[in-house]
């Protein structure tokens, strides 16, 4: 018989939005929020690894663009996904904002999340911070709680105003539910805010990962894609072949 796996608690807090933990399992740490519910997933090894489809996925989103110097996180987690982007990609200037004070310093405390120079963290809610943010060739969107997706996640105004701080030749990656049909949540809204000019990638989490260029004219590139995925496979230590073969056009 295999051993039962250790499960074991090694930080939790209390703010004004609920309970967040820390957990260690074998080699992985677990931020979780509210009653276990797991937002992230770190290999101690190597914080930058991608645990699960739904994040690299969203790796995939960032390599839509071919040479991008900035990046802009709406949602930081444990950090893991902003790692990767830090590590693999030629970014020279990386914010993110993160609603809760305690998430930034728990990453940095016990899952790995580098003092990079080039990152700059802001606390507070996004849908505020972001008129002050700068512009950048990517912005990811991943606002999680424990309920679920933050009402950003189908926010008109503030999807468009996401969509209005890309450089030109930018992209917007947005990490949505899917609903039991495997399409976006709020996919009558997307398809209506974004003209249906967007590329959706489902993962086996129940996620669809939503890739928004900055404006009609643009378009994904399958094959320069792929190309630029295939070089950093042997750095990444997988393949994202299999991904990148289930994106689809807008549905």
């Amino acid at each position: 018989m295999s051993e039962e796996r250790v499960e074991r608690l090694l930080a939790e807090v209390h703010d004004d939005f609920g309970m967040i933990r820390v957990l260690e399992v074998e080699d992985y740490r677990f931020l979780e929020f509210g009653d276990a519910i797991e937002q992230s997933c770190v290999f101690t090894a190597d914080p930058s690894w991608l645990e699960y489809d739904y994040t690299r996925a969203m790796l995939i989103g960032a390599l839509c663009h071919e040479t991008p110097e900035s990046a802009l996180f709406l949602g930081l987690g444990a950090g893991t996904l902003t790692q990767a982007c830090l590590k693999f990609l030629p970014l020279e200037d990386v914010e993110a904002i993160e609603l809760r004070p305690d998430v930034p310093r728990l990453a940095i405390e016990y899952l790995g999340l580098d003092d990079d120079p080039r990152l700059y963290i802001r606390i507070g809610d996004a849908q505020e911070l972001l008129e002050s943010a700068e512009s950048a060739d990517l912005i990811f969107v991943d606002l999680y709680n424990d309920l679920g997706p933050a009402p950003a996640h189908l926010g008109w105004n503030f999807l468009e105003s996401c969509q209005n701080k890309l450089n030109p030749n930018g992209w917007l990656i947005i990490n949505q539910w899917a609903t039991d049909d495997g399409k976006p949540l709020g996919a009558a809204l997307l398809r209506g805010l974004f003209h249906r000019h967007y590329w959706e990638l489902p993962v086996k989490e129940g996620n669809v990962i939503l890739m928004v260029p900055a404006d009609l004219e643009q378009t994904l590139e399958l094959p320069a894609l792929t190309l630029r995925a295939e070089g950093l496979a042997s750095r990444l230590g997988y393949s994202l072949e299999s991904l990148i073969k289930a994106i689809r056009p807008a549905t």
